[in-house]
Protein backbone atom coordinates (compact mmCIF):
# COMPACT_ATOMS: atom_id res chain seq x y z
CA UNK A 1 0.00 0.00 0.00
CA UNK A 2 0.80 3.63 -0.90
CA UNK A 3 -0.43 7.24 0.17
CA UNK A 4 -2.01 9.53 -2.33
CA UNK A 5 -4.78 12.27 -1.74
CA UNK A 6 -8.39 11.11 -1.72
CA UNK A 7 -10.84 13.88 -3.14
CA UNK A 8 -13.54 12.86 -0.68
CA UNK A 9 -11.54 12.19 2.90
CA UNK A 10 -9.82 15.36 2.03
CA UNK A 11 -6.30 14.53 3.00
CA UNK A 12 -3.50 11.75 2.61
CA UNK A 13 -5.28 8.39 2.85
CA UNK A 14 -3.42 4.59 2.32
CA UNK A 15 -4.54 3.25 -0.95
CA UNK A 16 -4.87 -0.44 -2.46
CA UNK A 17 -4.11 -0.87 -5.35
CA UNK A 18 -6.56 -4.09 -7.41
CA UNK A 19 -4.08 -5.67 -9.95
CA UNK A 20 -7.41 -7.77 -11.44
CA UNK A 21 -9.01 -4.76 -12.34
CA UNK A 22 -6.35 -1.83 -12.48
CA UNK A 23 -8.22 -0.29 -9.96
CA UNK A 24 -6.43 2.39 -7.11
CA UNK A 25 -8.47 2.48 -4.00
CA UNK A 26 -9.20 4.68 -1.07
CA UNK A 27 -8.41 2.12 2.02
CA UNK A 28 -11.27 4.46 3.92
CA UNK A 29 -14.04 5.44 1.83
CA UNK A 30 -13.42 2.94 -1.09
CA UNK A 31 -13.70 5.75 -3.46
CA UNK A 32 -12.03 5.13 -7.17
CA UNK A 33 -9.10 7.00 -7.27
CA UNK A 34 -7.77 5.75 -10.96
CA UNK A 35 -9.03 3.12 -12.71
CA UNK A 36 -7.58 0.51 -15.70
CA UNK A 37 -4.16 2.21 -14.64
CA UNK A 38 -1.28 0.25 -16.96
CA UNK A 39 1.09 -2.19 -15.01
CA UNK A 40 4.38 -1.27 -16.53
CA UNK A 41 6.28 -4.19 -14.48
CA UNK A 42 7.31 -7.65 -16.22
CA UNK A 43 4.40 -10.23 -16.84
CA UNK A 44 6.47 -12.05 -14.88
CA UNK A 45 9.01 -13.40 -11.71
CA UNK A 46 12.64 -13.85 -13.23
CA UNK A 47 14.21 -14.54 -10.25
CA UNK A 48 17.08 -12.42 -11.77
CA UNK A 49 18.49 -9.42 -9.75
CA UNK A 50 15.06 -7.44 -8.84
CA UNK A 51 16.58 -4.81 -6.78
CA UNK A 52 16.15 -2.39 -9.60
CA UNK A 53 12.71 -0.84 -10.50
CA UNK A 54 13.27 -0.89 -14.21
CA UNK A 55 13.14 -4.27 -15.58
CA UNK A 56 13.61 -4.89 -19.62
CA UNK A 57 12.47 -8.56 -19.31
CA UNK A 58 9.31 -8.29 -20.80
CA UNK A 59 8.58 -10.43 -24.28
CA UNK A 60 10.20 -13.03 -26.06
CA UNK A 61 10.24 -16.76 -26.54
CA UNK A 62 12.55 -18.51 -24.81
CA UNK A 63 16.29 -19.39 -26.54
CA UNK A 64 16.79 -22.45 -27.90
CA UNK A 65 20.44 -23.48 -28.24
CA UNK A 66 20.30 -25.82 -30.95
CA UNK A 67 19.28 -23.06 -32.92
CA UNK A 68 22.60 -20.94 -34.61
CA UNK A 69 20.83 -17.88 -33.75
CA UNK A 70 18.63 -19.32 -30.42
CA UNK A 71 16.04 -19.19 -32.19
CA UNK A 72 15.51 -15.45 -32.30
CA UNK A 73 15.68 -14.34 -35.90
CA UNK A 74 13.17 -11.95 -36.91
CA UNK A 75 10.87 -13.18 -39.54
CA UNK A 76 8.57 -10.92 -41.31
CA UNK A 77 4.77 -12.15 -41.66
CA UNK A 78 3.02 -11.98 -45.19
CA UNK A 79 -0.15 -9.98 -45.15
CA UNK A 80 -3.64 -11.74 -44.95
CA UNK A 81 -4.81 -12.90 -48.83
CA UNK A 82 -1.78 -10.70 -50.29
CA UNK A 83 0.78 -13.42 -51.08
CA UNK A 84 1.53 -12.10 -54.71
CA UNK A 85 1.91 -8.90 -53.68
CA UNK A 86 3.71 -9.95 -50.75
CA UNK A 87 6.82 -11.62 -52.98
CA UNK A 88 6.74 -8.77 -55.34
CA UNK A 89 7.44 -5.84 -52.65
CA UNK A 90 10.57 -5.30 -51.35
CA UNK A 91 10.27 -6.41 -47.99
CA UNK A 92 8.93 -9.66 -49.61
CA UNK A 93 12.23 -9.96 -51.83
CA UNK A 94 14.50 -9.31 -49.12
CA UNK A 95 13.12 -12.08 -46.94
CA UNK A 96 13.61 -14.63 -49.61
CA UNK A 97 17.09 -13.62 -49.82
CA UNK A 98 17.89 -14.00 -46.33
CA UNK A 99 18.52 -17.64 -46.24
CA UNK A 100 17.92 -18.80 -43.06
CA UNK A 101 20.47 -21.98 -42.35
CA UNK A 102 18.37 -23.50 -39.40
CA UNK A 103 14.98 -23.18 -41.41
CA UNK A 104 15.30 -26.96 -41.61
CA UNK A 105 15.72 -27.68 -37.86
CA UNK A 106 12.67 -25.25 -37.42
CA UNK A 107 10.41 -27.06 -39.40
CA UNK A 108 11.94 -30.61 -37.84
CA UNK A 109 11.30 -29.29 -34.47
CA UNK A 110 7.80 -28.07 -35.15
CA UNK A 111 7.00 -31.97 -36.33
CA UNK A 112 8.45 -33.22 -33.42
CA UNK A 113 6.71 -31.09 -30.99
CA UNK A 114 3.33 -31.44 -32.73
CA UNK A 115 3.86 -36.00 -32.86
CA UNK A 116 5.25 -35.29 -28.91
CA UNK A 117 1.65 -33.41 -28.49
CA UNK A 118 -0.44 -36.00 -29.72
CA UNK A 119 1.10 -38.48 -27.88
CA UNK A 120 1.06 -36.74 -24.67
CA UNK A 121 4.39 -36.90 -24.22
CA UNK A 122 6.55 -34.35 -21.33
CA UNK A 123 9.03 -31.27 -22.64
CA UNK A 124 11.72 -33.21 -21.52
CA UNK A 125 11.19 -36.36 -24.18
CA UNK A 126 10.84 -33.47 -27.13
CA UNK A 127 13.46 -31.56 -25.84
CA UNK A 128 15.99 -35.00 -26.24
CA UNK A 129 14.08 -36.25 -30.11
CA UNK A 130 15.15 -32.18 -30.92
CA UNK A 131 18.50 -33.09 -29.63
CA UNK A 132 19.09 -36.16 -31.04
CA UNK A 133 18.17 -35.08 -34.45
CA UNK A 134 20.66 -32.15 -34.30
CA UNK A 135 23.43 -34.25 -33.50
CA UNK A 136 22.26 -36.71 -36.61
CA UNK A 137 21.55 -33.67 -39.16
CA UNK A 138 25.20 -32.11 -37.80
CA UNK A 139 26.58 -35.81 -40.01
CA UNK A 140 25.44 -34.53 -42.91
CA UNK A 141 24.39 -38.16 -43.65
CA UNK A 142 20.87 -38.33 -43.65
CA UNK A 143 19.98 -36.35 -47.16
CA UNK A 144 17.48 -38.84 -48.74
CA UNK A 145 16.07 -40.45 -46.44
CA UNK A 146 12.33 -40.38 -45.12
CA UNK A 147 11.92 -37.16 -43.00
CA UNK A 148 9.10 -38.36 -41.10
CA UNK A 149 10.47 -41.53 -40.43
CA UNK A 150 13.38 -39.89 -38.96
CA UNK A 151 11.87 -37.51 -36.93
CA UNK A 152 9.21 -40.37 -35.23
CA UNK A 153 12.80 -42.56 -34.88
CA UNK A 154 14.20 -39.51 -32.74
CA UNK A 155 11.13 -39.38 -30.61
CA UNK A 156 11.30 -43.18 -30.24
CA UNK A 157 14.40 -43.06 -28.87
CA UNK A 158 14.17 -40.27 -26.46
CA UNK A 159 11.27 -41.94 -25.20
CA UNK A 160 13.38 -44.82 -24.45
CA UNK A 161 16.40 -43.00 -22.85
CA UNK A 162 13.80 -40.68 -20.43
CA UNK A 163 12.42 -44.20 -19.31
CA UNK A 164 8.77 -43.24 -20.98
CA UNK A 165 9.09 -45.75 -23.57
CA UNK A 166 6.15 -46.01 -26.43
CA UNK A 167 5.57 -48.76 -28.65
CA UNK A 168 6.43 -48.66 -32.61
CA UNK A 169 2.55 -48.68 -33.41
CA UNK A 170 2.09 -45.84 -31.18
CA UNK A 171 5.14 -44.01 -33.27
CA UNK A 172 3.75 -44.73 -36.11
CA UNK A 173 -0.06 -43.39 -35.49
CA UNK A 174 1.43 -39.71 -35.39
CA UNK A 175 4.52 -39.84 -37.92
CA UNK A 176 2.41 -38.54 -40.63
CA UNK A 177 2.66 -42.00 -42.79
CA UNK A 178 5.63 -43.59 -42.22
CA UNK A 179 5.26 -47.20 -41.33
CA UNK A 180 7.25 -49.46 -39.04
CA UNK A 181 9.52 -50.83 -40.95
CA UNK A 182 10.44 -47.57 -42.44
CA UNK A 183 11.23 -46.08 -38.64
CA UNK A 184 12.73 -49.24 -37.35
CA UNK A 185 15.06 -48.74 -40.38
CA UNK A 186 15.64 -45.20 -38.99
CA UNK A 187 16.24 -45.86 -35.60
CA UNK A 188 19.00 -48.48 -36.86
CA UNK A 189 20.35 -45.84 -39.21
CA UNK A 190 20.64 -43.06 -35.92
CA UNK A 191 21.85 -45.58 -33.58
CA UNK A 192 24.37 -46.06 -35.72
CA UNK A 193 25.10 -42.60 -36.37
CA UNK A 194 25.04 -41.80 -32.81
CA UNK A 195 27.33 -44.67 -32.08
CA UNK A 196 30.39 -43.83 -34.49
CA UNK A 197 29.86 -39.83 -33.38
CA UNK A 198 30.48 -41.07 -29.91
CA UNK A 199 32.62 -44.45 -30.21
CA UNK A 200 30.77 -46.09 -28.04
CA UNK A 201 27.23 -48.37 -28.46
CA UNK A 202 24.29 -45.79 -27.94
CA UNK A 203 22.01 -46.84 -24.33
CA UNK A 204 18.61 -47.18 -25.43
CA UNK A 205 17.48 -47.82 -21.64
CA UNK A 206 15.53 -51.74 -20.97
CA UNK A 207 11.96 -51.74 -21.66
CA UNK A 208 9.87 -53.44 -19.19
CA UNK A 209 6.59 -54.78 -19.08
CA UNK A 210 5.17 -52.36 -16.18
CA UNK A 211 6.22 -49.59 -18.89
CA UNK A 212 3.45 -50.26 -20.73
CA UNK A 213 0.82 -50.92 -18.18
CA UNK A 214 -0.90 -48.35 -16.63
CA UNK A 215 -1.36 -46.53 -20.33
CA UNK A 216 -2.77 -49.87 -21.70
CA UNK A 217 -5.27 -50.50 -18.61
CA UNK A 218 -6.25 -47.00 -19.10
CA UNK A 219 -7.31 -47.37 -22.51
CA UNK A 220 -9.44 -50.08 -22.00
CA UNK A 221 -11.29 -47.64 -18.71
CA UNK A 222 -9.94 -50.90 -16.27
CA UNK A 223 -10.71 -49.43 -12.40
CA UNK A 224 -8.23 -49.09 -9.81
CA UNK A 225 -8.33 -52.19 -8.40
CA UNK A 226 -7.57 -54.35 -11.73
CA UNK A 227 -4.79 -51.44 -12.51
CA UNK A 228 -2.78 -52.23 -9.23
CA UNK A 229 -3.42 -56.06 -9.75
CA UNK A 230 -2.09 -56.24 -13.04
CA UNK A 231 1.16 -53.79 -12.10
CA UNK A 232 1.85 -56.47 -9.51
CA UNK A 233 0.82 -59.03 -11.59
CA UNK A 234 3.74 -58.07 -14.58
CA UNK A 235 6.12 -57.84 -11.72
CA UNK A 236 5.90 -60.61 -10.38
CA UNK A 237 6.20 -62.47 -14.39
CA UNK A 238 9.86 -61.32 -14.59
CA UNK A 239 10.91 -63.33 -11.92
CA UNK A 240 9.90 -66.08 -14.57
CA UNK A 241 12.00 -66.79 -18.08
CA UNK A 242 8.87 -65.77 -19.99
CA UNK A 243 10.71 -65.52 -23.83
CA UNK A 244 7.80 -62.83 -24.92
CA UNK A 245 8.35 -58.59 -25.42
CA UNK A 246 7.20 -56.96 -22.90
CA UNK A 247 4.14 -55.36 -24.87
CA UNK A 248 3.22 -58.86 -25.16
CA UNK A 249 3.26 -59.79 -21.47
CA UNK A 250 1.67 -56.41 -20.71
CA UNK A 251 -0.98 -57.56 -22.68
CA UNK A 252 -1.39 -60.82 -21.51
CA UNK A 253 -1.70 -60.33 -17.87
CA UNK A 254 -4.17 -57.42 -19.03
CA UNK A 255 -6.17 -60.51 -20.41
CA UNK A 256 -6.07 -62.92 -17.07
CA UNK A 257 -6.57 -59.47 -14.75
CA UNK A 258 -9.55 -58.58 -16.93
CA UNK A 259 -10.55 -62.64 -17.11
CA UNK A 260 -10.87 -62.60 -12.88
CA UNK A 261 -12.92 -59.62 -13.00
CA UNK A 262 -16.45 -59.02 -13.18
CA UNK A 263 -15.95 -56.46 -15.94
CA UNK A 264 -14.33 -59.46 -18.58
CA UNK A 265 -12.84 -57.22 -21.91
CA UNK A 266 -13.15 -59.35 -24.95
CA UNK A 267 -9.61 -60.22 -26.72
CA UNK A 268 -10.41 -57.91 -29.19
CA UNK A 269 -10.63 -54.58 -27.11
CA UNK A 270 -7.37 -55.65 -25.48
CA UNK A 271 -5.28 -55.90 -29.12
CA UNK A 272 -6.67 -52.78 -30.08
CA UNK A 273 -6.00 -51.18 -27.13
CA UNK A 274 -2.54 -52.40 -26.51
CA UNK A 275 -1.42 -52.82 -29.93
CA UNK A 276 -0.90 -56.52 -29.74
CA UNK A 277 -2.20 -58.73 -32.33
CA UNK A 278 -4.91 -61.23 -30.96
CA UNK A 279 -2.95 -64.36 -31.77
CA UNK A 280 0.38 -63.06 -30.18
CA UNK A 281 -1.64 -62.03 -26.99
CA UNK A 282 -3.44 -65.99 -27.15
CA UNK A 283 0.69 -67.27 -27.35
CA UNK A 284 1.88 -65.14 -24.35
CA UNK A 285 -1.16 -66.13 -22.10
CA UNK A 286 -0.04 -69.58 -23.19
CA UNK A 287 3.50 -69.08 -21.60
CA UNK A 288 2.14 -67.08 -18.42
CA UNK A 289 -0.56 -70.14 -17.44
CA UNK A 290 1.49 -72.77 -16.01
CA UNK A 291 2.86 -69.52 -13.52
CA UNK A 292 -0.29 -67.93 -12.77
CA UNK A 293 -0.72 -69.09 -9.40
CA UNK A 294 2.18 -67.34 -8.59
CA UNK A 295 1.74 -64.29 -10.38
CA UNK A 296 -2.14 -62.92 -9.65
CA UNK A 297 -1.67 -61.34 -6.37
CA UNK A 298 -4.01 -63.49 -3.41
CA UNK A 299 -5.35 -60.94 -2.74
CA UNK A 300 -7.12 -59.56 -6.01
CA UNK A 301 -8.30 -63.73 -7.18
CA UNK A 302 -8.26 -67.37 -4.74
CA UNK A 303 -7.13 -70.24 -6.15
CA UNK A 304 -10.85 -71.31 -6.84
CA UNK A 305 -10.93 -68.23 -9.05
CA UNK A 306 -7.86 -69.05 -10.98
CA UNK A 307 -8.93 -72.67 -11.87
CA UNK A 308 -11.97 -71.20 -13.74
CA UNK A 309 -9.58 -69.29 -15.99
CA UNK A 310 -9.72 -71.05 -19.81
CA UNK A 311 -7.01 -73.66 -20.56
CA UNK A 312 -4.59 -72.28 -23.44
Amino acid sequence: MSDAFCSDCKRETEVVFDHSAGDTVCSECGLVLESHSIDETSEWRTFANESGDNDPVRVGGPTNPLLADGGLSTVIAKPNGATGEFLSSSLGRWQNRGSNPDRGLIMAFKTIATMSDRLGLVATIKDRANEIYKRVEDQKSSRGRNQDALLAACLYIACRQEDKPRTVKEICSVANGATKKEIGRAKEYIVKQLGLENGQSVEMGTIHAGDFMRRFCSNLGMNNQAVKAAQEAVQKSEEFDIRRSPISVAAAVIYIITQLSEDKKPLKDISVATGVAEGTIRNSYKDLYPHVSKIIPTWYAKEEDLKNLCSP
